[in-house]
């Protein structure tokens, strides 16, 4: 093996210009995969991050709807056809039932990671003469910063001091603009049943996403409880992230039988985003895989002129003992160096331009917390790009490696 390694690189240094020009050919390939998959990957990380990583995996609540049994179908069951008109949703409030009850059986079910609960609520900030429409979410503060971010979305202020706070308030930033109101700032609400509040500003909020930032604030659970005047068992929603994002269809069906209370999962809630992010890593794949098999056709023709050029060669090495597996072995080694030396440049210069791409500033008032291109250094790229190419150049100099090991040296020295 080592004679027959030692003759292809001879055969290698003999037609070095095409030999490195096949090689760069491999390089860039690779280099240009592993940046793309790298960048790609990042921005889709950042774009699904968005909504991703402040949606719960699966989402308990009570949706207002009308009853699907009405008195009539109850009064006259006999009959085919019953014709309603304006039916209204059952008076009742949109809370969660036993929702306490329900939190402590889920948090020692050993497929969840996290509960926490939520109250949502309808209000108008008084501004002058001016009323504007938002949404105030209670949150337990503290498990939000730990499972849901909340903090890389905090452009101002300290989660601490709403948590603590009884009657603060975090504002989104197009909300906090439109008010004109900074830290420390004292803003009007009132609640749908009329009642007038004070809250300090704790804080600012900025999803990225600007209609959300005007109508999205939030609140501890004990200041939005005290704000609609109920209770503390009194909860619209339950968040359940799982250990295994994958269950979440699944277990939201079967939590909406168990508890009798609708589940929303987050596939269900963000298959818009899946798709996309889906079709952007087709698309990259499969550019990269086109840029490797474009090199590979680069290999295979200079091995092809080179079996042309060397016919002599090969016909004194079979005509000196060499088998025709041993040319073959020499030409499919002579594929492979190309194609080693060619992917670890590759694999080099690829590192180092997603690092470059790394250092590209990227600033938008959108996304404050974000300063350059995102970019994915998973090592599986590297691992992908380096084994396609090794494939791709192996089956490239299998084809000229056969037609040479099937050269007749007899005839090539009868013609010479």
């Amino acid at each position: 093996m080592k004679l027959l390694l030692s003759i292809a690189t001879t055969l290698l240094r003999a037609k070095l210009r095409q030999s490195i020009v096949a090689a760069v050919g491999v390089t860039f390939s690779i280099t240009m995969f592993v940046a793309l998959l790298g960048f790609m990957n990042g921005l889709n990380g950042l774009l699904d991050g968005l909504i991703l990583n402040r949606t719960p995996h699966v989402r308990l609540y009570n949706e207002m709807k009308a009853s699907p049994v009405q008195p009539i179908d109850l009064a006259q069951p006999d009959l085919a056809h019953h014709f309603i008109r304006s039916v209204k949703p059952k008076d009742e409030l949109p809370r969660l039932r036993n929702a306490i009850a329900i939190m402590d059986v889920l948090a020692s079910d050993p497929r969840v990671l996290a509960v926490s609960p939520r109250l949502v609520a309808q209000v108008f900030f008084n501004v002058g003469t001016v009323d504007l429409n938002a949404q105030v979410s209670g949150i337990d503060v503290m498990k939000e910063v730990q499972y849901y971010r909340f903090n890389d979305y905090l452009v101002q202020g300290d989660p601490r001091d709403l948590a603590a706070g009884n009657n603060t308030i975090v504002l989104g930033k197009g909300l906090a603009d439109m008010m004109g109101a900074s830290l420390g700032s004292a803003v009007q609400v009132t609640t749908a049943t009329g009642d007038r509040s004070m809250l300090r500003v704790a804080g600012i909020f900025q999803s990225g996403l600007a209609d959300i930032d005007k109508v999205q604030c939030y609140a501890n659970i004990k200041t939005v409880q005290k704000l609609l005047a109920r209770p503390g068992s009194y909860l619209t929603d339950i968040n359940v992230k799982l250990k295994d994002l994958t269950q979440a269809p699944a277990m939201a069906k079967e939590l909406a039988v168990r508890f009798g209370v609708d589940a929303l999962d987050i596939q269900t809630a963000n298959a818009q985003f899946e798709t996309g992010s889906d079709v952007r890593n087709i698309i990259s794949y499969a550019v990269g895989i086109v840029l490797l098999i474009v090199a590979g056709f680069g290999i295979y023709n200079i091995l092809n002129m080179m079996i042309y050029e060397k016919l002599d060669a090969i016909a004194i090495l079979k005509a000196t003992g060499f088998s025709g597996s041993d040319v073959r072995r020499i030409f499919l080694a002579l594929s492979l160096i190309i194609g080693i030396t060619g992917g670890a440049a590759g694999l080099l210069f690829g590192f180092v331009l997603q690092r470059l791409i790394d250092s590209i500033p990227f600033v938008t008032a959108a996304l404050p917390s974000i300063t350059t291109f995102p970019v994915d250094y998973n090592p599986k790229y590297y691992v992908i790009a380096v084994s396609f190419a090794l494939l791709t150049t192996w089956i490239a100099g299998w084809f000229p490696a056969r037609k040479a090991s099937q050269v007749d040296p007899v005839e090539i020295i009868r013609g010479k």
